[in-house]
């Protein structure tokens, strides 16, 4: 049986539950969900850091 796909999803998983607040589009989508601005997605980042659930805790969502 071939493998097609080498990558585990270990790596994504863990990538998922994190705010790369140095990854404009991530800032982008975390500010579009919550309905917050950029600026404040980023000072939620510094303040909690950046676990998601934190972050949008922070952020009133």
């Amino acid at each position: 049986m071939a493998v097609a796909n080498k990558t585990t999803a270990r790596g994504r998983k863990q990538d998922r539950v994190r705010v790369a607040c140095g990854q404009d589009y991530e800032v982008r989508y975390e500010a579009k969900k919550t309905g917050k601005s950029a600026s404040a997605v980023k000072k939620a980042v510094k303040k909690v850091g950046n676990a998601r659930k934190r972050v949008e805790k922070r952020l009133g969502r």
